[in-house]
């Protein structure tokens, strides 16, 4: 038998990946499984997008290989989204790099700059993607906590009491994942200064802006940001085009040069039709955003009355796709509480700590299912 690589042993299959096999063999065995887990927008992109994506695949030179950099419409579109949205200017030639999702940034990110043994600052809760893809690469996790007492944010203090002399890069995600918090111009100023202070690389993960949020910010647009900091953004919550895997990096161009070294040997250019698609998409006007707002505030509303029935407490200024809930004091831990109604209910909530210990305790719920289906869940309660 071959052996596997040793950095394999430091990481699990990630939790969505095993836990959705026993739900679809649920469903599969004939159980009415409602799955409110998952934060996969099962809306459909604009008819634009649509339109675009199908008059593309006629397009000379279509199916052919793609520049590693996208299309320089595409640079140019993302940079004026960016003004326009953010008031970010960024150069479209040498500061921005489309990716196949930002999820796929986050690799080429650590891989561009995490040495063996560099430690890396991960919120806890937060994306579990960041430690597993930290592990793969050899560096270190070093968490730090965030809580409900100080808003989801680092207490950046506690932090620069600790030896932080091997920390080469910290992870930051604003709005919140999964929590919903938000982070205003003040306590980004307070990131970026702390990152010059320790010479640590910030990267803030922004794929929730325009989700029930009325102020989407950039980490670069604090002043003198890009020296310190990049940030990934990504189409598939604002576009609904998850499935799409089109993200983006924007930052410094020596940056971003040191992430066009991995990603050209990793990869190639996006499809072609994908990325005209998502040059309209970023075209959108208000109404699409009005529109999106008012679909998961809708589902938002019913979502609060199931974690009522389910005696839960929560943030209803929180925003994203999610709501983030406290159990009932006395209740077990997060994942027997969701289990329990997994089986009893055939109703499937994520557990908070797939996303860290400090998610002990909290449930998430997404709004990426109907509200026929959430009115459904509710009425099984």
């Amino acid at each position: 038998m071959i052996q596997t690589a040793d950095r394999l042993r430091s990481i699990e299959e990630y939790y969505f990946s095993k836990k959705l096999r026993e739900v679809r063999g649920m469903a599969a065995a004939g159980k009415p499984i409602i799955n409110i887990g998952i934060g996969s927008p099962d809306l459909p992109p604009s008819d634009a997008v649509i339109n675009s994506f199908q008059q593309s695949v006629k397009h000379a030179g279509a199916h052919q290989y793609q520049s590693y950099q996208g299309l320089p419409e595409l640079r140019e579109t993302i940079a004026k989204f960016y003004k326009e949205k953010f008031d970010v200017d960024a150069d479209p030639s040498s500061e921005i790099l489309p990716l196949m999702g930002s999820k796929e940034g986050i690799m080429h990110i650590s891989m561009a700059f995490l040495n063996e043994g560099d430690e890396v600052l991960i919120p806890n809760p937060g994306y579990p993607t960041y430690t597993s893809v930290t592990k793969l690469v050899g560096a270190v996790p070093k968490q730090y906590d965030l809580v409900a007492d100080n808003g989801w944010f680092p207490d950046l203090e506690s932090l620069r009491r600790q030896d932080l002399s091997a920390v080469k890069l910290m992870w930051v995600s604003y709005p919140h994942m999964p929590t919903g918090a938000t982070a205003n111009s003040s306590q980004l100023q307070a990131l970026v200064a702390f990152a010059k202070e320790k010479n640590i690389l910030l990267i803030n993960d922004n794929p929730y802006s325009f989700v029930l949020s009325n102020n989407p910010l950039s980490i670069l647009s604090i002043n003198g940001a890009k020296d310190i900091a990049l940030e990934l953004n990504s189409l598939s919550k604002t576009f609904n085009m998850a499935g799409w895997r089109v993200g983006m990096v924007l930052g410094s161009e020596e940056n971003l040069n040191a992430i066009l070294k991995v990603k050209s040997n990793m990869d190639s250019g996006m499809f072609y039709g994908i990325q005209k698609g998502a040059i309209e998409a970023l075209k959108s006007g208000k109404g699409w955003f009005d529109q999106l707002d008012r679909t998961y505030k809708a589902r938002r509303k019913l979502m609060f009355q199931l974690a009522d029935k389910l005696q839960c407490t929560y943030d209803p200024s929180a925003v994203g796709m999610f709501v983030w809930a406290k159990m009932p004091k006395g209740s077990k831990c997060s994942e027997e509480f969701i289990d329990r109604i997994l089986q009893n209910k055939n109703i499937f909530i994520a557990p908070g700590t797939i996303f860290g210990s400090n998610g002990e305790g909290y449930i998430r719920f997404s709004l990426c299912v109907t509200e026929e289906k959430i009115k459904e869940a509710i009425e099984r309660f």
